[in-house]
């Protein structure tokens, strides 16, 4: 049964591009979260992912030769799913990284004003071209990220910092704010 039989091919073909956005996104979701070792969440996004891709292909196989400008929508649907996926990704921010920076001359400052802001950090001393440096370690959510790395470079400009993804850890990650933020801060609930 092909629910858009009796609408005009512009429709379908705006309907197919956007299913295709909509499963290529989610693809790209379950790909990091595979990658991640999450899961329960690859699960979930592969079923959606498969089940709207099915909808999608049916209305280009079943209307292609009416319209072949379906498989135009199809393959533009995929390229532009792609971008949004990435995007999508970047602003959900999943996963953790480990941040590794190296301070010429503020180390200390640094240290305090990550700590202040509820990151845990480990620093010690090294080695570098021009004489000594503090280097400061630390885990931290890649949503926090921008954040934390706004703070430090605030406090020591001349900063060089290395960020990687972490594959698996063995402490939660989840570091009490120092402060209430967004609705529980304006219902003062922990």
């Amino acid at each position: 049964m092909n629910f858009l039989a009796d609408q005009p091919f512009w429709v379908v073909a705006l309907f197919i591009f956007c299913t295709r956005i909509l499963d290529v996104s989610i693809g790209t979701l379950r790909t990091i979260s595979v990658v991640q070792g999450r899961q329960g969440l690859s699960v979930c996004l592969g079923f959606f992912e498969v089940l709207i891709w099915t909808i999608a292909i049916s209305q280009v196989i079943t209307g292609i030769s009416e319209n072949p400008l379906y498989l135009f929508a199809y393959a533009g649907g995929f390229a532009t799913g792609n971008a949004v996926g990435i995007r999508l990704e970047r602003f959900l921010a999943l996963g953790n990284v480990v941040v590794r920076m190296i301070s010429p001359h503020e180390g200390l400052k640094v240290a305090k004003a990550l700590r202040e802001a509820g990151q845990r950090v480990t620093s010690f001393t090294g080695e570098g071209r021009d004489g000594p440096v503090l280097l400061l370690y630390m885990n931290c959510r890649r949503s926090r990220l921008k954040r934390l790395l706004k703070i430090a470079i605030e406090n020591d400009p001349s900063l060089f910092y290395t960020v990687e993804p972490v594959q698996s850890h063995n402490e939660d990650l989840n570091v009490p704010l120092p402060h209430r933020t967004g609705w529980r801060a304006f219902l003062k609930m922990k």
